[in-house]
């Protein structure tokens, strides 16, 4: 849609609509092909479209309407703030469906967000907020608008105002977006840059192709496509046109399983067994090939698990087995196995023809007899040394280099150029020169003086390039180790308990494939056993080694309840799990998953190589020819020559070896080779260090962080509030500290709120129990504010000073008030004394949040609750700051607890009191600060704070070693560790300064390496020969993979791990009521490293 009148109708019809219109056009933009989501009553749109037609200012559009019921209604509300659970979400729910006028609430928690829908004739805006402002929460004013007035109107009279002198037919483009499709795609043949370039120019060119994403590393390929115009396999077929292997990657979906059916004997044995299983519970479909006794069976894993499926084909009298052949080529893919063999019998091939004709050129005429026996004259011009070179080197050009000439041909037929071409003309160039030089002597003039041929330089740039490809893929096979080795962490055996279906009592057990393991299956795990899956502990307990998955160096206990991962190794001990996760949803699928897409993606620094691939062997070709050229030219005219032209070849001859020479070593390969290789060892030793990279862009942005903001609460503190200290503040002791704590503690049993939930689990440490025993009533929860109810304990606790028989409170009733100052004294008509009011705000200042008890209506004591830091917390940020990377902190929590906090871990950027919607634009703001663009880190859980690590150039999500599919995040760490926070940055930082090294080198190499061959430095008596040159491109892409490969010896910086083990850490506290924290020495060869004051919240 253009610019030129339409967009100002649309626009002005949204202004006119604003003012009491029911219209929301979201996504919209004048300068896009369609305008999305337009809500309300509406006009047919045939009234619009009549319009379209009588001007002449739009072309290919498709007007989609979405008409509502005419009538009143509400939008968004905003946000609102200061709720905390669900409970304040359900206090807000009730409170506005009360209302007559109100039809539909959604209250989010996490978006702090209130949507309602209401009549707008009966009720307004105001009396919403009042509502919610009764219920103890606050609502800012919102700028956003409802309208009522149709759109329809408005825009009519618009379309009115406009010039519509202009007439001409329109034509139609429907683009539906559930027409897009990604074909994930199998390419093996690439060996450059310029193969990738190639591939890509020509799909793009393809109309309904919309985009390619090409891994040279992976030898995978993203396509997205517009199914209505091309399909997958003919994506795949030009693809395979210009030389190269292309195969769709067929996915399973998460509930579609390949089985292979052994049993059958004939076609009605296959319509029998799919009839009988298409009737079993939770099989949505059955297809089976009788040909090649496949089985695609798509069925409901939360009704019938895979194993089911299978002994339900054996019940059936047939035998079925995984048909996982997708895994084996992955596997195959990953190592190059294919690639490897290919070009080594390649080598030797040409070899073994390579070194008889080098004997023959370069060998024998060093002695008279070997002179005489090569120069023996079998017909007038007709030399053996020359015959027997040609017939050793036909097989070597056309049989190991068919495969050049092939890609070449398929190449130029599409104007594309690869690294082949440049082969192809270079051995060719000197195996038809050679081959014209004897036929001109022997047919043409045979008293023509004996020119001298160089079929070795043909088979040794074979041999050298065959050599070159085998060593590269050797190395590239090991740039995949790491993926390789996740792949295999899970064991191929497992065994589970049986169970009895009435009584659930264990029966047995029984070994099994662990592809078969399912949800809810009970595994037996003893001393060095792989774990098969996810699952809980649920009876005994072991160390488990993590340190594959998660990164963890040191084996973590393990006890009954608590998450163990799929693919560690258990330690001495032994113990029995429920398996909650399996197949492709655990944890060490979705690791694998990720880094496998994280090297599919480009970084941009990639596009360098990209665009020079573009132009490179055009540039090179161009380069030869000049070569010739000007050295012809030189040594006709110039008198004195270099050394070079002193030898018995013909001026031509040597002329033309060094244009043979500058298109032989030049490389694309090594340039195209430096980012992705760098990529692929780099995200793989990341995924074994717990640090999981979500592709070359998200490296190349972590490298580059200037600022890193953290969320507070689970990210740099505990995420767990805890009672860090109380105070009672009856004198007479009716209260002793036990009593008070029952009390208290089964009050807030009923509450969901997390303050009520941490003064739980104090009372039951304190008082030592599982259960508090009590009897409540007329419990009522009022939110934002507290609550109140009656208790009675049903049991004595031993107390201090002891309790008699006058002051037992069992059976004694009790009516207890426990939340903030505003509900016992203005609720409740109170008295809290200054003194305690005094304390309260003392602790606040601390970052405390306190909460105050009143007892059958007297005032008894405070509780005050915080959530501390975690250890590692300010050892990071110190960390950050000596990397030259700033530190900021946004939390929802008041300015007083979040300057408390940073306080403690060496922040002075705060930024407190942000809703979730607000940490995005906190995020965004810092990205702008300053005269140079900040590049901003955001570290979250990817929960809360999902919008926020989207917007941020980098997103980090702590996560807790078993969902590691948080989409927002672009570096995911497995472990909920800061320091690791660091070791990303570290990582980032040593991945990019490699892939800039490769770049170096490889540009040198060719800077160098062109000029050199094309005989710049003959003065001072330096030359190339073809066959030097062949070999030092081979070496050029070799020693490049190399280099990348050097990123394997990445360990996490010697300091983090000092921090974990060889930092001896020694305590001393201070006096806990006068000055609160904690003093760290770290001292490292009995030197002090650093301080640190840690808020102790011991007590």
């Amino acid at each position: 849609m253009d610019n030129d009148g339409w967009g100002h109708v649309i626009n002005e019809a949204v202004r006119v609509t604003s003012l009491n219109g029911c219209i929301e056009i979201s996504n919209f933009d004048c300068h896009k092909d369609k305008i999305e989501n337009a809500e309300g009553p509406i006009m047919n749109k045939l009234h619009i479209s009549e319009y379209l037609n009588r001007t002449n200012r739009v072309t290919n559009i498709k007007i989609e309407t979405k008409v509502s019921p005419i009538g009143s209604w509400g939008g968004k509300l905003g946000e609102v703030v200061r709720m905390t659970c669900n409970s304040c979400v359900k206090s807000i729910t009730n409170a506005l469906t009360t209302l007559s006028a109100v039809s539909k609430v959604n209250v989010s928690l996490t978006n702090e967000e209130a949507t309602i829908s209401y009549d707008s004739s009966k009720l307004t805006k105001s009396k919403i907020i009042e509502a919610i402002e009764n219920c103890g929460y606050e609502v800012p004013i919102s700028s956003s608008s409802t309208s009522t007035a149709p759109f329809a109107s408005a825009l009519s009279s618009t379309i009115k105002t406009l010039n519509q002198s202009e007439l001409s037919s329109i034509s139609t483009h429907d683009f539906e977006s559930d027409k897009l499709r990604v074909a994930k795609l199998s390419i093996q043949g690439m060996t450059c840059a310029s193969c990738v370039h190639s591939i890509e120019s020509v799909l793009k060119s393809e109309p309904g192709i919309i985009s390619v994403q090409i891994s040279l590393i992976v030898e995978r390929a993203n396509v997205e496509y517009n199914s209505d115009i091309i399909d997958e396999q003919k994506i795949a077929n030009m693809i395979n046109e210009l030389g190269f292997e292309a195969a769709p990657v067929l996915e399973q979906s998460e509930d579609t399983v390949e089985l292979r059916i052994y049993g059958m004997n004939i076609l009605s044995d296959a319509y029998s067994l799919e009839e009988k299983l298409i009737n079993v519970q939770g099989i949505i479909a059955v297809s089976i090939n009788f040909g090649n006794t496949i089985a695609i069976i798509q069925f409901d894993k939360e009704i019938i698990g895979l194993r089911d499926i299978v002994y339900k084909i054996e019940e059936l009298g047939y035998d079925a087995l995984l048909n996982d052949n997708s895994y084996n080529v992955q596997l195959e893919s990953l190592s190059r196995a294919k690639e490897i063999n290919e070009w080594r019998d390649a080598f030797y091939w040409s070899l073994a023809f390579a070194i008889p004709v080098f004997l023959i050129y370069m060998i024998l005429p060093e002695f008279s007899w070997g002179r005489k026996l090569v120069n023996i004259e079998l017909l007038p011009g007709l030399y053996i040394g020359d015959l027997v070179s040609l017939i050793l080197t036909i097989p070597v050009q056309f049989g190991v280099g068919k495969r050049f000439y092939i890609v070449s041909y398929k190449a130029l037929k599409h104007k594309t150029a690869t690294m082949d071409v440049l082969i192809v003309i270079g051995t060719s160039a000197a195996f038809f020169f050679s081959c014209f030089m004897m036929v001109y002597t022997i047919f043409i003039d045979p008293n023509y003086p004996r020119q001298p041929v160089f079929f070795d330089t043909s088979t040794m740039l074979i041999t050298f390039i065959a050599l070159g490809r085998y060593l590269e893929n050797l190395a590239k096979g090991q740039t995949s180790t790491a993926l390789s080795k996740l792949m295999t962490l899970t064991p191929s055996i497992t065994t589970i308990l049986i169970r009895n279906k009435d009584t659930g009592e264990i029966t047995g057990e029984k070994k099994i494939p662990t592809e078969l393991v399912q949800v809810g299956d009970l595994v037996k795990i003893v001393p060095g056993d792989k774990i098969p899956a996810d699952g809980v502990v649920i009876t005994g307990e072991s160390t488990v080694d993590e340190s594959m998955v998660t990164g963890e160096v040191v084996p973590v206990k393990k006890f009954p309840g608590e998450n163990v991962i799929g693919g560690t190794v258990n330690g001495s001990g032994s113990f029995e799990m429920e398996i909650t996760r399996a197949g492709k949803d655990t944890a060490l699928a979705q690791i694998v998953k990720l880094v496998e897409e994280a090297q599919t993606t480009k970084a941009p620094i990639q596009e360098f190589a990209d665009k020079v691939a573009g132009y490179f062997v055009p540039v090179v070709v161009i380069f030869g020819i000049l070569t010739f050229v000007i050295w012809m030219i030189l040594s006709l005219v110039l008198t004195t020559l270099p050394d070079i032209f002193n030898d018995e070849s013909s001026k031509f001859m040597v002329s033309l070896k060094m244009s043979i020479s500058v298109i032989v070593v030049a490389c694309p390969c090594a340039l195209g080779l430096s980012t992705p290789t760098a990529v692929m060892v780099g995200t793989g030793v990341g995924a074994q260090n717990g640090i999981l990279i979500k592709g070359g862009k998200s490296l190349e942005s972590g490298y580059k962080i200037t600022k890193v903001v953290f969320d507070k609460t689970g990210t740099l503190t505990k995420g767990k509030l805890d009672v860090t200290r109380y105070e009672l503040m009856n004198d007479n002791l009716e209260f002793t500290h036990e009593i008070f704590f029952a009390l208290v503690g089964a009050a807030e049993s009923l509450s969901e709120h997390p303050y009520g939930k941490a003064i739980v689990s104090y009372a039951k440490q304190l008082l030592d129990v599982e259960n508090l025993d009590a009897n409540i009533s007329n419990f009522e929860a009022i939110a934002g504010l507290g609550i109140k109810c009656n208790v009675v304990l049903n049991r004595s606790y031993s107390s201090v000073p002891p309790m008699t028989e006058n002051t037992s409170t069992i059976g004694k009733s009790y009516k207890v008030l426990v939340g903030n100052v505003k509900f016992l004294m203005q609720q409740n008509q109170i008295d809290i004394p200054s003194n305690s009011i005094k304390f309260k705000e003392n602790q606040e200042r601390l970052g405390r949040t306190v909460v105050s008890v009143a007892i059958d209506n007297k005032f008894v004591g405070l509780i005050c609750l915080s959530d501390t830091i975690k250890p590692e917390a300010k050892l990071a940020v110190g960390a950050l700051h000596s990397m030259g990377i700033k530190v900021a902190m946004v939390t929802g929590d008041q300015q007083l607890t979040a300057e408390a906090i940073a306080s403690q871990c060496g922040i002075t950027e705060i930024h407190a009191g942000v809703s979730p919607k607000g940490k995005t634009l906190i995020v965004k703001s810092l990205q702008h600060e300053g005269v140079n663009r900040n590049v901003v880190a955001m570290v979250g859980d990817g929960i809360n704070d999902s919008p926020a690590l989207a917007a941020a150039d980098v997103g980090i999500a702590l996560c807790s070693g078993t969902d590691v599919a948080i989409e927002a995040a672009d570096i995911v760490l497995m472990r909920n560790d800061l320091i690791d926070v660091v070791a990303a940055f570290d990582l980032s930082r040593s991945i990019f300064n490699r892939i800039r090294l490769n770049f170096i080198w490889a540009s040198l190499y060719n800077l160098l390496g062109i000029p050199f061959a094309m005989g710049c430095f003959l003065p001072l008596g330096w030359s190339l020969h073809p066959m030097m040159a062949g070999a030092a491109m081979a070496c050029s892409s070799v020693s490049v993979v190399c280099s990348s490969l050097l990123l394997r010896f990445w360990t996490k910086p010697e300091w983090i791990i000092n921090s974990r083990g060889l930092i001896n850490i020694q305590l001393s506290s201070g006096s806990l009521e006068t000055n609160p924290v904690t003093k760290v020495k770290c001292v490292k060869d009995n030197k002090i490293c650093f301080n640190i004051l840690i808020q102790d919240s011991s007590f």
